[in-house]
């Protein structure tokens, strides 16, 4: 017989499996992102209960928001950092980005040159070339690190998608995290991402010397 499933686990699976139609339905005065923000949250407060249960006191408490580098992270959890740059914005624009597994070994990286768009439309293009990656190098869950403050704060429903341009790339991007076990995303200064800023203007100026411009 299979064992009742826990609470964190329920929260999850409705998560990750409601559609916006139905949360829409369900919950009219919010935001489907929103609410579907809401439920991770929770179910990350009832994982953070039910480890303090059992932990000792002094153990590390669960990741929250932006987790110092020496903090313990879940087996089979990659890491991944992304970042978009445009010279014009819009201009010529490149992404880069750096994924690791929970051991902080190096399984990729990416310099990617976008073409002409915005800095935003760069910053989610190449979450989704990192997000592709990571599925790519089998990583069930991921956790992802970016210094685009807009585009973190859309993610976890703070923000609302606005922008024409960005509204399919949110969607795209919403569609492939639901495809890991589990995802958590947080803002970081811009110097704590600065490989993967060097691969994104790498990717513009390797493009300029191949066109020799």
């Amino acid at each position: 017989m299979r064992n009742r499933p826990g609470n964190e686990e329920l929260l999850q699976t409705l998560a990750a499996r409601l559609s916006d139609t139905t949360l829409s339905a369900l919950f009219p005065d919010y935001r489907a992102e929103a609410v579907r923000a809401a439920l991770i949250g929770l179910a990350e407060e009832q994982k953070k209960r039910s480890a303090d249960a059992v932990q000792p006191s002094n153990s590390f408490p669960a990741l929250e928001t932006e987790p110092p580098p020496e903090r313990h992270r879940t087996p089979g959890t990659c890491r991944l950092y992304t970042d978009g740059a445009s010279r014009g914005n819009p201009g010529r624009a490149g992404a880069g980005i750096v994924l690791l597994d929970d051991s902080d070994r190096e399984l990729t990286t990416r310099a990617v040159y976008l073409g002409t768009c915005t800095n935003n439309v760069a910053e989610y293009r190449a979450l989704l070339i990192g997000l592709q990656a990571a599925r790519d190098e089998g990583c069930c869950r991921v956790e992802i690190f970016m210094d685009s403050e807009l585009i973190v704060r859309q993610l976890q429903g703070r923000y609302q998608v606005k922008s024409a341009a960005l509204k399919p790339l949110f969607t795209e991007v919403r569609q492939l995290l639901r495809s890991f076990e589990g995802w958590k995303v947080h803002h970081v200064p811009r110097a704590q991402n600065r490989r993967a800023d060097e691969l994104a203007n790498q990717g513009i100026d390797n493009h300029r010397q191949l066109q020799g411009a």
